[in-house]
């Protein structure tokens, strides 16, 4: 064979094998020829629900516990009528003056608040705040499956901020109460509610403390303390632990801005369910009352009374016909123990008096003119919705 048939060959079998080539890349490989840019990546198979545990042992997700306890979770819409004092000419005092005259007819309107709250009982009862609705005309209640009914009050208890309202509905979801007394500092507690009437959301944090006191917030306080995101609208909502059991009822919030800081505070599931158990039963919660007002003792008091300590709680007056009265307590008198219990200052002298129930006799330990003394006293049951202080 001649060398030009040769080379021709070759050329002629190079040709072939390039458009070979070209066939097979324009089949399985035409990104080659696009002129769009690709990017390869990995992806991890999907887990199993049962395997989202790591090796460590830390969870990875939420979202079980998130799933049996956020149906439960409402939306809670109240609206309650205003009446106001319609502006007219006769608002201006140089027109009443010359003229006289009403200050105007008037006017009637519509305040909506949204707030949160939680199914407890398939039977439709739904634990709140009561500061979601205080005052309300009208309360609606939306679940998460859609459904929506009215709600009535079953009672209230202002001095804990608690409801308790009630639907007719059927086929309710209800949440688990948690053990609060398990709580520790640096538990994983998650907040469910609808802030700022978004929906329902999901924040989550840690138990930052328990049993804060002496906020402000309402007259009977033992707040968890949490980090978890809470904002308007979710209050009433559910703290609920890992385990999606209930921890606690989401109340307030520190916040100079007027939204999350990171200050957030749940009253405890145990204390909720004691205050429902009450207004259930009784309608109302019932307490033990002394019939005192108190101050605490502060350096410049004790110097004053000649204490050694700053232990105890000042008697700044009594009552008529309370309790402390019928005993014997005067103004001035520093009320050392009620009980067994230790007074340590004036608000734990209400909490012991509002934990010992109406008719309990018990002897209290004072001070008056420097001497110490006893007396016997019968606890009475504390007034509501007065707010009287021991």
């Amino acid at each position: 064979m001649s060398t030009r048939k040769i080379l021709v060959f070759l050329l002629d079998a190079t040709l072939a094998g390039l458009a070979f080539a070209f066939v097979l890349l324009l089949l399985f490989r035409p990104e080659t020829f696009s002129n769009h840019a690709t990017v390869s990546v990995q992806e991890a198979p999907p887990h199993p629900a049962t395997s989202r545990s790591a090796a460590t042992g830390s969870a990875a997700s939420y979202a079980d516990a998130v799933q049996a306890a956020a149906p439960a979770v409402v939306n809670i819409y109240t609206t309650k009528v205003i009446t106001q004092r319609g502006p007219s000419a006769s608002d201006d005092p140089l027109f009443r003056h010359f003229f006289g005259g009403d200050s105007g007819a008037p006017r009637k309107r519509l305040a909506s608040s949204l707030g949160s709250g939680v199914i407890i009982s398939s039977q439709g009862y739904v634990l709140t705040n009561n500061h979601v609705i205080d005052g309300a005309d009208e309360i609606q209640v939306a679940l998460v499956d859609g459904r929506s009914a009215s709600a009535s009050v079953v009672g209230t208890d202002p001095e804990t901020d608690l409801a308790l309202l009630k639907i007719e509905l059927t086929n309710l979801p209800t949440i688990v109460f948690g053990h609060t007394e398990e709580l520790r500092v640096g538990d994983v507690v998650l907040a469910i509610g609808n802030p700022f009437g978004v929906g329902q959301t999901v924040t989550q944090g840690i138990v930052s403390a328990t049993g804060r006191q002496q906020l402000g917030i309402s007259t009977f306080e033992n707040f968890i303390q949490t980090d978890a995101a809470i904002n308007p609208g979710n209050s009433g909502g559910a703290l609920i632990n890992t385990e999606g059991r209930l921890a606690g009822i989401n109340t307030a919030i520190f916040s100079r801005s007027g939204g999350s800081q990171g200050i957030g505070f749940a009253i405890p599931a145990n204390l909720a369910k004691t205050v429902m158990e009450q207004i259930l039963e009784r309608g109302h919660v019932i307490r033990g009352w002394l019939g005192i007002e108190a101050q605490d003792i502060t350096p410049d008091l004790a110097d004053s009374f000649g204490l050694q300590e700053h232990q105890g709680a000042i008697v700044a007056g009594v009552y008529p016909g309370s309790a402390a009265d019928t005993a014997g307590l005067l103004p001035g008198d520093i009320v050392l123990r009620v009980g067994d219990k230790t007074v340590d200052d004036a608000r734990t002298a209400m909490n012991i008096t509002a934990a010992l129930a109406p008719g309990t006799q018990v002897e209290l330990a004072v001070i008056r003119h420097g001497k110490r003394m006893s007396l016997r006293a019968t606890i009475g049951e504390r007034p509501t919705p007065a707010r009287q202080e021991q």
